[in-house]
């Protein structure tokens, strides 16, 4: 199923293999990645942009996925070291996709993959480093995190299909506690906030993710592939 998608953007593209000069992101900042997502915004005030996709071959770079159009944060755009948490702004930089969810069965991605049902949610309250920016799936209410808390099922339509970003995850490693609750002893910044993600669009600027059309997110997520250390650039043009 993979192969065939990337086949299937492959040849909607018609351009081949991408000069250096032709690429709208350094190679150098993405290391050993051979697939990248580009997301260009025109201005730091931009809630809107553009997101296309590379990979790397052995005769060079390819787009995989031609430019398309893109909501952002609510907040704009901002460097993805001085972004403050409800902030609403999407946080430039580079950043590994290390994970995937979604409310809908599995697509095909190679991707660690959880189906979302109604107990899962994302919790970052700074009150409670221990479980911030950390994806939970135990049956427990969070209404004591009041705002600090997605429940992701309730999300809609916009999380049918969600590829996890590295913006500010956990520095360490994550355990259960004795009630099942995920938890680490080495949280990252409390104040940069979490759950940054590439979606589905629903209509709305986000806050702080990318979103894109249901159709090329399912097409995104099918294509990648962690054995090609899968990788976003966020930038402001």
């Amino acid at each position: 199923m993979r192969i065939a998608v990337a086949v299937l953007l492959l040849a909607l593209t018609g351009t081949g293999t991408a000069h250096a000069s032709d690429l709208s992101f350094d190679p150098a900042l993405v290391g050993d990645a051979r697939q990248v997502i580009v997301v260009t915004a025109d201005s730091w005030r931009s809630t809107e942009g553009t997101l296309l996709a590379y990979e790397r071959t052995g005769q060079g770079w390819r787009v995989v996925q031609p430019e398309v159009r893109a909501q952002l944060g609510s907040g704009g755009m901002v460097r993805g070291d001085r972004r403050r948490q409800g902030s609403g702004a999407t946080p430039t930089g580079v950043y590994d996709i290390v994970s995937a969810f979604g409310r809908k069965p599995n697509p095909g991605t190679a991707v660690e993959y959880r189906q979302v049902d109604r107990d899962d949610a994302w919790t970052y309250n700074p009150r409670v480093p221990e479980t911030y920016n950390i994806y939970q799936d135990v049956d427990r209410s969070w209404k004591s995190y009041g705002r600090y808390v997605e429940e992701l099922w309730d999300m809609g339509m916009q999380y049918d299909y969600v590829a996890v970003l590295d913006f500010n995850l956990p520095r360490g490693p994550i355990t259960r506690n004795a009630r099942g609750v995920r938890v680490t002893d080495k949280p990252g910044s409390l104040q940069r906030g979490g759950g940054i993600f590439l979606h589905v669009d629903n209509g709305n600027k986000t806050a702080g993710c990318i979103a894109v059309e249901k159709s090329v997110m399912r097409g995104l997520m099918t294509w990648l592939d962690p054995e090609l250390s899968p990788a976003i650039v966020i930038r402001v043009d």
